[in-house]
């Protein structure tokens, strides 16, 4: 009887344990896409392309190219994709378009372009954050890049406008494709 109760109570607390809730959402979509990144880091020697991709309900639109070489963010390229003519009358031509090389990444500070970081701390963020489990909030998560993360964040419930927190990253490329074989 002690035996068959030993065994009763082993049985019960592996399926309890088993049973864990994850603190984040979309968890096994997240960690496939993640071994497919890594994958792919290691595939690229960790040096790529990604452009993320974002916009207003005004209707004007934007696009940022960062460049990541051997792990290190090396450019950030930005540019208006729809901008209508009286928001292109109040925003200076030089703000419309434009690049930051290495020793001047993060100069063009109130711009919606995107930050300076790279796909890793992408993923990052998105476990520690835009995924993170919690309350009035619809969370998003998509990897229509070849397995990669194409689309992850939050929109609090009932919002109308501009209220996605997160990133849309609407590319990635080895650097191999931009610059032709090492």
């Amino acid at each position: 009887m002690t035996r068959r109760l030993y065994v009763l109570t082993l049985l019960i607390a592996a399926l309890l344990s088993s049973c864990k809730k994850s603190d984040f959402e979309y968890e096994n979509s997240f960690e496939k896409s993640h071994r497919a990144w890594l994958d792919y880091k290691k595939a690229s020697d960790n040096s790529y392309s990604y452009t993320v991709t974002g916009g207003s309900w005004t209707g004007i639109s934007w696009e940022t190219n960062l460049l990541v070489f051997k792990g290190e963010v090396i450019s950030r390229r930005f540019r208006y994709t729809r901008v209508d003519d009286l928001i292109k009358k109040n925003i200076p031509a030089e703000q419309l378009e434009w690049a930051e090389m290495e020793g001047e990444l993060n100069s063009h500070q109130t711009t919606p372009a995107a930050e300076v970081i790279t796909v890793d701390e992408v993923y990052k963020r998105a476990k520690s954050d835009w995924l993170k489990k919690r309350e009035g909030v619809k969370v998003i998560f998509e990897a229509n890049n070849n397995g990669l993360i194409s689309s992850c964040g939050y929109i609090p419930d009932g919002c109308q406008d501009d209220c996605f927190s997160g990133i849309t990253i609407s590319k990635i490329e080895p650097v191999a494709v931009l610059f032709g074989p090492h």
